[in-house]
């Protein structure tokens, strides 16, 4: 294939272009190792041990780098090294690599977040926040199923009332215009309606019945 193209994209790193379109990014040492010059050939095989030993086994690398410090989400990983410009190929033999070792688990990924968060966040904010991180709907309901099979959910109603214990919200003085704001509150935090409405209106109505 024609190299028709030879970008610098650092002072070690260059992005290659094969045939008017973009192949890969090499480092400068590597470029040179392969004899890679713009206007010239690049022979089959040096091209397939690019793309086929040397990118996916560096993509992997990256990787295991990455998991290192914290986990991460395959999602997470794959934008990762789409950000680095490895190619598609490289990409997902790199995440199968991963994967294939349980380093990258999406479904573990998402209850060991639902453990942590469940006594600060609400059912809807931490779904919400596990597929803002790219985690499968369906994983991220599988993970809710499984840790309150467990007994491990979130008590919504609990985080609720701690919510308003904080904000000093007394729902037996509260006016109207209070109850709303703080009703409005509780919905961004995801609060279920229900549960909204029995702690900020019902109870206020019982605790005012108990006065009279």
């Amino acid at each position: 294939m024609i190299v028709t193209g030879i970008e610098e994209l650092s002072r070690s790193r260059c992005k290659v272009c094969l045939e008017e379109d973009f192949a890969f990014v090499l480092y400068k040492g590597e470029i040179r190792f392969y004899g890679i010059r713009e206007g010239e050939d690049l022979p089959e095989e040096s091209c397939r041990e690019i793309l086929e030993e040397l990118l996916p086994k560096r993509a992997s690398l990256r990787c295991m780098h990455l998991l290192k410090d914290r986990p991460y989400t395959e999602s997470q990983l794959r934008r990762k090294l789409e950000a680095a410009q490895y190619p598609p190929s490289s990409v997902e033999r790199a995440l199968d690599y991963v994967k294939s070792f349980g380093y990258v688990d999406d479904l573990r990924y998402a209850m060991d977040y639902i453990e942590n968060q469940r006594e600060k966040k609400s059912r809807r904010a931490m779904e919400i926040d596990l597929m803002r991180r790219g985690i499968p709907e369906e994983a991220v309901r599988e993970a809710m199923r499984r840790q309150e099979e467990e007994e491990n959910g979130p008590d919504e109603e609990a985080l609720a009332r701690r919510w308003l214990e904080k904000k000093r919200f007394d729902p037996g003085t509260a006016d109207y215009a209070q109850r709303q704001k703080m009703s409005a509150f509780l919905y961004r935090k995801g609060i279920d309606g229900q549960i909204i409405r029995r702690l900020i209106f019902t109870e206020a109505l019982d605790i005012n019945d108990d006065i009279v």
